[in-house]
Formats: C-alpha cells, sequence, structure tokens
C-alpha cells in the first residue's frame, strides 16, 4: 500500500492554496463588482454565461446557479457561438464571458457579437489589459496567483476563483431580489431539496378525508370517525365550524371509565397546536417531534379558525422530510 503521507500532503497544499486565494479574490473585488450587479439586475433578457474548456465547466455551474435562484440564465459554447447559437443572444440579454487570459481566441466571434449589437458584456480574466476585459462593458480582474499544479498548466486556482465569483454574483442578485426559500422551492421541486422545502399544504390530506366532529357528536360516533379516517385524532369544531379541540388516544384514555356517556366537547383537549398550512412541513415536523405528536391540523388563514387539511408524520417520511 502507497505511504498516504505524500498524497495527503499534496491535497492540504492545494487547498490551502485554494483559500489563500479565495482570500486574495475578496480583498481584490473593487466597485466593478457592483457595476456587474447593476448590470445583471437591469438586463431585461436573460443572462447568458459563457467560456472555453475549464472555463465553460464553470460557465455551465454559473448559469446553472442564476436560473436557480432568480436570475434567468443559461449557456452559451462559444465554438457553437459561432455556427449559430450567436441567435441565442438578443438586445436587452446581459453576457457573461469567463476566460482567464482573457485572450481565448473561441471567444472571438462572441465577443464581436455583443459589441456589433449592443449587448452589454461582463468580462471575467486574470488580466486587466487583456482583449476580454478592455472590450467588456465591466471588467472583473482576478488575482493572478498561479496555480495549485505549480506549473501553471492545470487551471485549478484560477477556476475555484472564477466559481466563487459567480456564487457572489448569484448571491447578490438574489439578496437585492429578496429571493426566499419559497421562491427557490419553485425551482428545486424534486429530490431532497424539493421534500425540504416542501408546504404542509403540499402534503395535507383535505376535504372528506379530515376527521372532523361537532362539539356535541356522542363520542361512540367520534370514535367511528377516528377509526374511518385512520389518523387516530378527531378536530372538534364549533357551530361555526372553527376549531375548538382535538381528541386523540390520550382523551380517549383518560376518559375511559364511562366514554360512551359523553360528547367529543366534554373528552376534547381544548388549544390544540396546529400549523399554517403556507408553513414549510419542515416545521411542522420540528413541531410535531417537539410536541411529541404525530398529527397537526393547519388552519385557513383566510377563514379563521377553520381547517383546511391535516398533516401526519408519516406523510413527511414518506416525503423523505426526517
Amino acid at each position: 500500500m502507497a505511504d498516504p503521507v505524500p498524497f495527503l500532503a499534496t491535497a492540504r497544499r492545494v487547498i490551502l492554496q485554494e483559500a489563500d486565494a479565495l482570500t486574495a479574490l475578496s480583498a481584490a473585488l473593487d466597485a466593478n463588482f457592483a457595476d456587474a450587479v447593476t448590470l445583471l439586475l437591469n438586463a431585461k433578457g436573460r443572462v447568458i454565461v459563457s467560456g472555453m474548456g475549464k472555463s465553460g465547466h464553470i460557465a455551465r455551474k454559473i448559469a446553472a446557479t442564476f436560473a436557480s435562484t432568480g436570475t434567468p440564465a443559461h449557456f452559451v459554447h462559444p465554438a457553437e457561438a459561432s455556427h449559430g447559437d450567436l441567435g441565442m443572444m438578443t438586445r436587452g440579454d446581459v453576457v457573461l464571458v469567463l476566460s482567464n487570459s482573457g485572450e481565448t481566441p473561441e471567444l472571438a466571434d462572441l465577443v464581436a457579437y455583443t459589441r456589433r449589437f449592443g449587448i452589454p458584456m461582463i468580462g471575467v480574466a486574470s488580466r486587466a489589459d487583456s482583449t476580454l476585459i478592455q472590450q467588456a462593458d465591466v471588467g472583473i480582474t482576478l488575482p493572478q496567483l498561479g496555480e495549485a499544479c505549480g506549473r501553471g498548466i492545470v487551471p485549478t486556482i484560477s477556476t475555484t476563483m472564477t466559481l466563487a465569483l459567480g456564487d457572489a454574483l448569484a448571491i447578490a442578485l438574489m439578496e437585492h431580489r429578496a429571493f426566499t426559500p419559497e421562491n427557490f422551492r419553485d425551482f428545486h421541486p424534486g429530490g431532497k431539496l424539493g421534500a425540504q422545502l416542501s408546504k404542509v399544504a403540499d402534503l395535507m390530506h383535505r376535504d372528506d378525508m379530515i376527521p372532523l366532529v361537532h362539539v356535541d357528536t356522542p363520542m361512540s360516533d367520534v370514535l367511528l370517525v377516528i377509526t374511518q379516517k385512520g389518523f387516530g385524532i378527531a378536530a372538534v369544531l364549533d357551530d361555526d365550524h372553527r376549531l375548538v379541540g382535538i381528541v386523540t388516544d390520550g382523551d380517549l384514555r383518560r376518559h375511559m371509565d364511562g366514554l360512551l356517556d359523553h360528547n367529543a366537547g366534554e373528552v376534547m383537549t381544548t388549544n390544540p397546536t396546529t400549523v399554517s398550512p403556507h408553513a414549510l412541513a419542515e416545521e411542522a415536523v420540528k413541531i410535531m417531534n417537539s410536541r411529541k405528536i404525530t398529527c397537526l391540523f393547519a388552519l385557513d388563514p383566510a377563514n379563521a379558525g377553520q381547517v383546511a387539511g391535516v398533516l401526519h408524520i408519516h406523510d413527511c417520511l414518506r416525503a423523505g422530510i426526517v
């Protein structure tokens, strides 16, 4: 088995060099960054992100981050742009072009197209005197710190800085637009992230599935409702259909002696814990865990006190919320 020491030493050196580069990048940012954010905010169309080689891979990720945080964006490959994809850019768009050297030949047609048709362009490169920075409406110059390979031939430090810069632009735009978790959920409905951002309304049971009884309902009928609906609980309503209590397994046990001689109002627990349909389901899980309960009734905020649905902990588990 190979000696792990030199491998670990290399890994730590690379990571520390890239961490130092990010610190240098943060310190180097100036008014041009703010100008770039302003240009992106004022875009009436989309943000077009482009780059060649490793910069192209970073550009794809930046475009995806923009798109998922409220800034419509897509990636255009510079080589494909020269063969028809320039038509994907129109007036009203803003173009973000990445090139470490600022002299990437494949970008020439794309850059010329933005200049010819007055499409605003943000250039990102490591040389302030490069063609890309000189042609750009806003230029952001990265610190020249070499690469982690030590020979300046493997894009590592430069791509890490470019990726971080893209994240910084995306978050600045996101914060200015007050982009909320609810907005974020709209773009991420699937997978673990989508589950974490699901709302109570997305998972709760509605209408005839909700176990509802009146305060005067005899306990014999309450037991039937609890059994039929399968939640182990029933919501107790007053004459105005407002929630005034719940009947749980615990209430049944506490009134076991002569249970059938009572009605729902006499057995129920008052002031039950509830949740809004608009709350994140993850918040509902936290409430259920802290209260050691398995169900929550959701109250309709437009009709104070009226039950809009019922959420069971199993609904959340099935959705991947734990």
